[in-house]
């Protein structure tokens, strides 16, 4: 297969850009500067210099890909436009008399709301919280289009490898004052960035099509948890405060609100459909490995 991906250094994927081309298959990533353009070729996979803003720039690289994976997460307020042109180009129908294309759009945990501590699955009413408000009506989009297989995936919160949310974490701990939205009583759903880019992989080598995939490792930690064993990675002398989301600067609002919300999910649909397993079944057992990825990476 050829594989087309946008955000394909970002968190999610680089390391399904890598997990694809691990299985043999060609890929083409899309990427803003040279240097970005050089850690892919590193990795055999082929870059293509252009922006989301400006879909013409790799519109004709992204129409000759069988699999074509929308990975570039962004939460600005011009979220949902880009989103919109990404998927006018996606959503073509591929060359006469081939197959259809396989879209693979990357959604979030985020859209089921506050789930109280009880376990949802893709069946599950959306509640939204508002910062991803806009994001139902694009996962419907890819879903019921019929010029393609359009599949939606929903991860968790991702760890491993840089960091993503945990990175926050980190970064307080190291620097010896650790801020975290909320209480900490509340669950995060998590997923090992690795595991999450397997379930991709498995999605579009198994020809799904119209389906939604939660992807969580199960874990079901408490973000108090989760942070202790942080502290305790970091040599146990960081201090700990607790924040309300409503007392965060208000450009970060939202997101504390978000960061806040207790949430497990049911990830069984995935097991059973894609025969994804998760290798890495929680965060805080592995914590100290984590930091050190993290540091590394700096």
């Amino acid at each position: 297969m050829k594989v087309f991906i946008t955000g394909a250094t970002g968190t999610i994927g680089f390391h399904v850009a890598r997990a694809f081309r691990r299985a043999g298959h060609e890929v083409v990533g899309l990427v803003r500067t040279p240097a970005k353009a050089k850690l892919l070729e590193q990795e055999e996979i082929h870059p293509v210099l252009g922006t989301l803003q400006a879909p013409a720039e790799w519109a004709d690289e992204a129409a000759r890909a069988s699999v074509r994976v929308h990975a570039a997460v962004d939460y600005a307020a011009d979220a949902a436009e880009l989103d919109g042109k990404v998927l006018d180009v996606f959503l073509r129908q591929g060359a006469a008399g081939a197959q259809k294309p396989t879209v693979l759009y990357t959604s979030g945990i985020w859209v089921q709301g506050d789930t109280g501590g009880v376990a949802v699955d893709e069946a599950t009413p959306l509640r939204p919280h508002a910062k991803v408000a806009w994001r139902p009506a694009v996962e419907q989009r890819v879903l019921t289009a019929e010029s393609v297989r359009g599949v939606v995936l929903r991860p968790g919160v991702v760890y491993g490898r840089s960091g993503s949310l945990t990175g926050m974490w980190f970064q307080g701990a190291v620097e010896g004052e650790l801020r975290v939205f909320g209480d900490g009583a509340n669950h995060w759903v998590t997923v090992h960035v690795e595991d999450l880019a397997d379930a991709y992989v498995r999605a579009a080598e198994r020809n799904v099509s119209g389906e939604t995939f939660l992807l969580g490792d199960g874990s079901r930690e408490r973000v108090r948890d989760m942070v202790d064993a942080v502290v305790r990675a970091a040599g146990g002398k960081a201090r700990v405060t607790f924040v309300p989301p409503s007392q965060a600067p208000e450009g970060m609002r939202q997101l504390a609100e978000c960061l806040a919300l207790d949430q497990v999910a049911d990830a069984s649909k995935a097991r059973r459909l894609l025969g994804w397993e998760p290798l890495h079944t929680g965060f805080s057992a592995e914590a100290s490995t984590y930091l050190a990825a993290w540091k590394a990476l700096l």
